[in-house]
């Protein structure tokens, strides 16, 4: 366990699903900010997206996945750039595996980031590509993952300087412009998104005005069961026509979404240090072996594991 003093980052290394996987996860006391280091061998990410940029460097090794309607392979030095809100799954491409190290950084800590850098309000920017090979986005991001990894540079001035060189190269190197607002309260899935693939996702259109009215209803009723039918008439269109719809403008069905939501508050309650049964089942899930289940195939690391890191 790392030092918890002001602006180091709490963290502990944990098992991986599998007996070679292993995870070291870390998240800034003061800041929307997190990081993980971690080996995969057999382990199957299912589709799932964060509500924060996330930003990674592949180690050693290569892991395919698929992002925005394409499959992506990242080998050795390759940097992955993530909007908040995009739709991701993940896998070893090579039988060693792979080892990677990546940080989740809260869309408004990058606003802010921005607004400093250029002196003036920042748009929040949009990441294209998902993976790209760039030598000196590599070295920020592994400078910024070395701060809040703690060790000889976890204090709180060199962690934000850190910070403000990843994110300031990150986005003069891989950015193309502003992300699209996405709807949503603060508790649902983040503030920005680039997760549109173009099918039903032109502004104002009849697609998008239904994907986003069953949105709100999830994120309003996340811990509630809504049945297709009920979801189908807040959106005012047909089940199938909503099923499609929302699949093409986020990336995934409601039922995925919702439980993303549930994952989610689930997250929080455990960064608070709440027990995992209480944070199961006060986050709509069915018992501990449920969230168990569905984390581990979300990120990677069991829900007590990351408790016993992060809280």
């Amino acid at each position: 366990m790392t030092g918890t003093r002001s602006g180091s980052a709490r963290g502990g290394r944990v098992r991986g699903a599998a007996r070679d996987d292993w995870v070291r996860y870390w998240r800034a006391p003061d800041q929307p900010m997190e990081a993980m280091h971690a080996h995969f061998t057999e382990h199957v990410f299912h589709r799932h997206s964060h509500d924060a940029y996330s930003f990674a460097v592949t180690e050693d090794g290569a892991q395919r996945f698929r992002c925005r309607g394409g499959l992506h392979t990242s080998g050795t030095g390759m940097v992955m750039a993530f909007n908040p809100d995009d739709p991701h799954d993940g896998e070893p491409a090579v039988p060693l595996g792979f080892t990677y190290r990546i940080v989740h950084l809260g869309p408004d800590l990058v606003r802010e980031v921005l607004t400093d850098a250029v002196g003036r309000d920042a748009a929040m920017p949009l990441f294209p590509h998902p993976v790209r090979e760039d030598p000196v986005l590599r070295h920020a991001l592994l400078r910024l993952h070395r701060a809040l990894a703690g060790g000889a540079a976890a204090s709180a001035l060199v962690r934000d300087e850190r910070l403000a060189e990843a994110v300031v190269a990150m986005v003069r190197r891989g950015a193309k412009g502003p992300a699209r607002a996405a709807p949503g309260a603060p508790a649902g899935p983040g503030s920005a998104s680039g997760t549109g693939s173009g099918a039903g996702s032109g502004a104002g259109s009849g697609a998008s005005v239904a994907v986003r009215r069953a949105r709100e209803l999830l994120e309003a009723e996340w811990d509630r069961e809504v049945p297709a039918q009920r979801l189908a008439e807040a959106a005012g269109c047909s089940r199938f026509a909503l099923y499609r719809a929302f699949r093409a403008e986020l990336g995934m069905p409601p039922s995925d979404f919702q439980r993303l939501l549930r994952l989610r508050r689930a997250r929080r309650m455990l960064v608070r240090g709440e027990p995992v049964a209480e944070a199961a089942v006060r986050a709509g899930f069915a018992d501990q072996s449920h969230l168990h289940r569905w984390f581990v195939r979300s990120y990677g690391v069991t829900p007590g594991d990351f408790r016993t890191a992060v809280s």
